[in-house]
């Protein structure tokens, strides 16, 4: 039959916090997907599609231009979307013109395992909880939806919390009584319409129902959807990465940031993928094939990778007004991004530098570890072509092929495109083998700073440890200043404290400061936890 299927995304989200800070909430994270691709997935290829947009509408319009170019989407613009007059009425209302035949409503945060009913017929999709009342529920009886209640009303029936997700067939009837709703329609949405349509017969449809619209069901959905075979990505605020339709899509809330990125690629020919569209916050790529280094990695793996790392890492000629140049801007990259992203971890989570005890050890304050670092030595960079997060996770190898492409490349190296600091990315690859991402996003760390008091602890894969001891033997034979790698790799843990999610952040904090104090005074050699 000939149908189309409704997706407001319209609103703020409100209801998850800081998560739609940047993103509107049909594209937080469901296991390396949006969520509003997870719905779009659910329906036939050549099914069209109305989405209202209101809210981060642009981001929505711009990932859709990357990941399905051929999709038939309408995209309708609601405005208000927010405050005095908005509503999820308004935003079904302005689609009205484009949905003149039976159509599936569907909310842009429901998610279900089950094929969805064609709206052949007046139909309501409904799920158990233990808690109905912040649910709008429907009152059943012999299969059918006899009322349609709102949170926290009870008629003494069997109710079920309605789960945003309809078929209206009548569709006629339905929009004339959304037309004549008023002020209620636009506040009570899809389910004012539907209540006219109860005594045309509403069919009552359950469904295993995933919800990504409240905090305290997104994590049971994500759980429920995470990609235990994908790659392992730790969550920033303002980025994001999305695996859909054979294509790889970034997302940052940064414009320039992509814009760099874009023109880095080509910078980095045949040793990252070429990026195949981009937007104003996006672009893609076509999907890499091969493993993450972090799960295939071996020591004669990782010692083809250091060969291949050191023909990528050739160093650039500079003359010397360009040296002073590039150790300023290593300065500028080093010095002042540490001390201002170390001031945005405290005002973040609520911290200040003191004496602490971390894992039993006294530490002095991080202000006087950080006093006593020569940051002429730090900033004296070795200048080449750099990739600028260079770790396992970003490392893909290609067993049948016996190649290595470079994923997630930095945009640019204190604005500098060509040319960066070789001793980062040595410090980054590094970084990665001390903490496992993967490890870490399967949550096997713990970390807590209470008073004066810091502890953490978090698994190692031994192959890691064993990549690890080899990789100091291999900086020295290769002539890098194996006590400037490490103390680079605390300050990138320091750096990147305040950039990711809590407790992981307190973790990275106090493996920095620690790490940066031994390297700087007790020059142990090889890190050891």
């Amino acid at each position: 039959m000939d149908y189309k299927v409704l997706i407001p995304a319209a609103g703020t989200g409100s209801r998850l916090g800081g998560i739609t800070k940047y993103l509107n909430k049909s594209l937080i994270n469901i296991g390396n997907e949006p969520a509003i691709s997870r719905i779009i997935e659910k329906f036939p290829q050549g099914t069209p599609f109305v989405i209202a947009v209101g809210y981060k509408g642009e981001l929505i319009k711009e990932f859709f231009e990357l990941a399905y170019p051929g999709l038939d989407v309408t995209f309708v613009d609601v405005d208000p979307y927010e405050g005095k007059g908005s509503g999820l009425g308004l935003s079904i209302l302005k689609c009205e013109e484009y949905l003149q035949c039976p159509f599936i409503f569907c909310s842009c945060d429901t998610l279900v395992n089950e094929d969805i009913l064609l709206p052949d017929h007046n139909w309501m999709a409904y799920d158990n909880r233990d808690h109905v009342e912040q649910y709008r529920t429907v009152t059943i009886n012999n299969g059918n939806v006899i009322s349609i209640n709102e949170k926290g009303v009870y008629d003494g029936g069997s109710i079920e919390p309605y789960i945003g997700l309809s078929g209206i067939c009548d569709y006629e009837d339905f929009w004339k009584a959304m037309r004549e709703g008023g002020e209620q329609a636009i506040l009570q949405g899809e389910v004012f319409g539907l209540r006219r349509l109860i005594n045309k017969g509403i069919e009552a449809v359950k469904y295993t129902w995933f919800d990504t619209g409240i905090k305290v069901e997104l994590d049971t959905t994500r759980k429920r959807y995470a990609d235990t075979d994908g790659p392992n990505i730790l969550e920033k605020e303002n980025e994001e990465i999305w695996f859909v339709n054979g294509r790889v899509i970034k997302f940052s809330a940064d414009e320039k940031f992509i814009r760099d990125r874009c023109i880095r690629s080509s910078e980095l020919s045949g040793y990252v993928p070429q990026v195949t569209g981009h937007t104003t916050h996006m672009y893609s790529y076509n999907y890499v094939h091969g493993q993450v280094m972090s799960r295939c990695a071996t020591l004669p793996l990782f010692k083809k990778l250091l060969g291949y790392s050191k023909d990528f890492w050739h160093i650039a000629e500079i003359d010397p007004k360009d040296s002073q140049v590039f150790k300023d801007t290593c300065m500028r990259f080093y010095k002042d991004k540490t001390l201002e992203r170390i001031q945005l971890f405290y005002t973040k989570y609520g911290k200040h530098d003191s004496d602490t005890y971390i894992n039993g050890i006294f530490y002095p304050t991080l202000e006087s570890i950080i006093s006593d670092l020569d940051w002429g030595w730090i900033a004296d960079g070795l200048p080449g072509q750099f990739h600028g997060d260079y770790h396992f996770e970003n490392i893909i190898y290609d067993e049948q092929a016996d190649n290595f492409k470079m994923l997630d490349w930095r945009q640019n190296f204190g604005g500098s495109l060509e040319t960066g600091d070789i001793y980062y990315d040595l410090a980054k690859l590094l970084h990665g083998l001390i903490v496992c991402h993967e490890l870490i996003a399967k949550g096997l760390y713990h970390a807590t700073w209470t008073d004066d008091v810091i502890a953490y602890d978090f698994d190692r894969k031994q192959i890691l440890v064993e990549c690890e001891n080899y990789y100091y033997q291999w900086l020295q034979e290769k002539g890098y200043d194996v006590k400037k790698v490490k103390a680079l790799t605390a300050l990138i843990f320091l750096n990147i404290a305040g950039l990711h999610e809590y407790p992981y952040s307190l973790l990275l904090y106090g493996l920095g400061k620690s790490m940066l104090y031994r390297c700087l005074y007790e020059d142990r050699g090889a890190y050891e936890e």
